[in-house]
C-alpha cells in the first residue's frame, strides 16, 4: 500500500492522495489548490511563467531552495519538500521584489509577472543578484511578450539591494518538519493505476531498478515532464532518483573528480568553471535557471541527445561512465556509451551512478563552444568541444567532439587523425576540417541546415587555432 503526498505548501502542511503520479504541480496548483497566481504558459519549461520555489533539508546548511518549472515537475516530487507560490508572498502586504515591479512599472499585460517576481525571489534568497548581468542571468528561462526587460531587470536590482532578514532558526525549523514529513525508508505512492517510488539509498536503487527495469527513472523531469504535457504518455511506473545522498555527491580524488548522476547542472556548474572558464560560460547558456536546478548530469546523459550540451563537453575532457545493475558495477569511456540514436549501452536495470572528469594538465588546451539561434535558453545548433595536449607545439593527443552533427555525441575520429604529430597551425587545421567531412552527414533541421553545421563545425576548429596563436585567454561564445 502507498502513502499521501505530504508536503508544505506555503507555510500549511498538506497531505494528497488519489490524484495519478504524473499529475504536473502546476495543474495541481491550479485546478485543485486554486493557486491560479502560477501560470502556464508553454507548459516545457522554457517561459517561466509557472516558476515556484521549493525547499528541503540539506543537512548542515539547513535549507536548500531552488526555483524550478511547476508545468514539469510532478507532484509526488513534493513529498517532504515545501514549496511556495506567489500568493504567499503577498499575504503580508506587498513583498520587496513585488513592490519593485509596480514602481519600476515592469509589468504590463501581467501574465508572466508571477513567474519573474518568484524566480527574482529566488534568486534574491540565493544571493543571485548581485549586479545586472547576474539579474540577467537569472531571469534568462523566463519570457515576456509585452514589455521590454529592462524595468524587470531594474527591479531585480532594486530587490538585490534590500537587506534579507536572518531565517536561520526558522530554516532550521523547516528542515526539521520536512524530515518528519519525508519519513525513513523508500516513499511509494499508488494512485489512478500509477505507482511513484522514491528510494533514499543507491542500494535501494538498485534493487527496486532491477526489479522493474521497465520503470522510468527521473530526478528533475525536465525531459520526462515533456512526454506528459506534450505527448500525453503514460507512465505506469516512475523511480524517483533525486534523494539518493549517494548520487548527489561531488568528490575530488587522484587528479580527478567525480560528480553522482543527481547532481544538478547548478550545482556542477561551479566545479566546471573551476576547470575551465569555457565550462563555466557553457553552463551559464544551458537553459534557464529553472532547469539548471532541476536537471541532472545523470540526465542529460542518460537521455542520449543528440544535441545535449554536456556529453561533447565530456567526452573531450576524457570522461568516463560508471554505471551499476543490482550489485555489479562498470565503467566506460563516456563516448562509447551512446551507440545510436535512442540506443546506450545500458543494460534493462542498468543505471547511470556517476561521471569521473579528469583534470586539465598543464600541456592541455581546450575550449568549448555553443552555437545557437538565441543567446539563452536555447538549444545548439552545434555544440564543439575541443581537447588538445601539447608537446611544445605539436599535437601529441586530440580530442574533437560535437553535438548537433550526428545521431548522437561523438568524436571527430579523422580530424584527430589529421592532426596528430603536427604543429597547431592553419597547414593542420584545414587538414582536419577536411577530414571532418569523412566524420559527419549532419542532418538538416530546424535549427540549422546540414552545410551550415559542417561549415560551423570546420570554422570553430579554426577559431580555436587562432585564438591560441593569439594568446586569446577569454572567449565570448557566440550566437549564430
Amino acid at each position: 500500500m502507498g502513502e499521501p503526498i505530504r508536503f508544505i505548501l506555503n507555510g500549511e502542511p498538506r497531505e494528497v492522495d488519489g490524484v495519478l503520479p504524473t499529475t504536473t504541480v502546476l495543474n495541481w496548483l491550479r485546478r485543485d489548490a486554486r493557486l491560479t497566481g502560477t501560470k502556464e504558459g508553454c507548459a516545457e519549461g522554457d517561459c517561466g511563467a509557472c516558476t515556484v520555489l521549493v525547499a528541503e533539508p540539506d543537512g548542515a546548511a539547513g535549507l536548500r531552495r531552488r526555483t524550478v518549472n511547476a508545468c514539469i515537475q510532478f507532484l509526488p516530487s513534493l513529498h517532504g519538500r515545501a514549496i511556495e507560490t506567489v500568493e504567499h508572498l503577498g499575504r503580508d502586504g506587498l513583498h520587496p521584489i513585488q513592490n519593485a515591479m509596480v514602481e519600476r512599472h515592469a509589468s504590463q499585460c501581467g501574465f508572466c509577472t508571477p513567474g519573474f517576481v518568484m524566480q527574482l525571489y529566488g534568486g534574491w534568497l540565493n544571493d543571485g543578484l548581485a549586479d545586472r548581468p547576474s539579474v540577467k542571468d537569472a531571469i534568462a528561462g523566463n519570457l515576456c511578450r509585452c514589455t521590454g526587460y529592462g524595468p524587470i531587470v531594474d527591479a531585480g536590482l532594486d530587490l538585490a539591494a534590500t537587506p534579507k532578514p536572518d531565517t536561520r532558526v526558522a530554516d532550521a525549523a523547516l528542515a526539521e518538519r520536512l524530515t518528519a514529513l519525508r519519513g525513513p525508508g523508500t516513499f511509494r505512492y499508488e494512485a489512478a493505476g500509477g505507482t511513484w517510488l522514491s528510494p533514499d539509498t543507491v542500494d535501494d536503487l538498485a534493487d527496486l531498478y532491477a526489479a522493474h527495469p521497465d520503470a522510468r527513472l527521473v530526478a528533475g523531469a525536465t525531459d520526462v515532464g515533456l512526454w506528459v504535457t506534450k505527448q500525453h504518455r503514460d507512465l505506469p511506473l516512475i523511480i524517483d532518483v533525486s534523494r539518493v545522498a549517494e548520487l548527489r555527491l561531488i568528490e575530488a580524488a587522484g587528479g580527478r573528480f567525480f560528480v553522482g548522476a543527481g547532481v544538478t547542472h547548478a550545482e556542477v556548474a561551479v566545479r566546471l568553471a573551476e576547470l575551465h572558464p569555457d565550462l563555466g560560460e557553457l553552463m551559464r547558456r544551458f537553459a534557464g535557471a529553472q532547469i539548471r536546478a532541476a536537471g541532472t548530469v545523470g540526465g542529460n546523459i542518460a537521455n542520449g541527445s543528440p544535441i545535449g550540451d554536456l556529453p561533447p563537453a565530456l567526452i573531450a575532457l576524457g570522461a568516463r561512465l560508471h554505471l551499476r545493475r543490482g550489485d555489479e558495477a562498470r565503467d566506460l569511456a563516456l563516448e562509447d556509451f551512446f551507440l545510436a540514436y535512442g540506443r546506450q549501452d545500458r543494460a534493462p536495470g542498468e543505471f547511470v551512478a556517476a561521471v569521473e572528469v579528469p583534470l586539465l594538465p598543464e600541456t592541455a588546451r581546450f575550449a568549448a563552444y555553443k552555437i545557437s539561434k538565441r543567446l539563452e535558453s536555447d538549444i545548439s545548433a552545434v555544440m564543439a568541444a575541443f581537447r588538445l595536449d601539447m608537446d611544445g607545439d605539436v599535437v601529441r593527443a586530440a580530442r574533437l567532439a560535437f553535438g548537433g552533427m550526428a545521431a548522437t555525441p561523438k568524436r571527430a575520429k579523422a580530424a584527430e587523425a589529421a592532426l596528430l604529430g603536427r604543429p597547431f597551425d592553419a597547414a593542420a587545421v584545414d587538414a582536419a576540417a577536411t577530414a571532418l567531412a569523412e566524420d559527419f552527414q549532419p542532418l538538416t533541421d530546424m535549427r540549422a541546415s546540414a552545410g551550415y553545421r559542417l561549415s560551423v563545425a570546420q570554422n570553430l576548429l579554426r577559431r580555436f587555432q587562432l585564438e591560441l596563436a593569439s594568446d586569446v585567454r577569454t572567449r565570448v561564445l557566440e550566437v549564430a
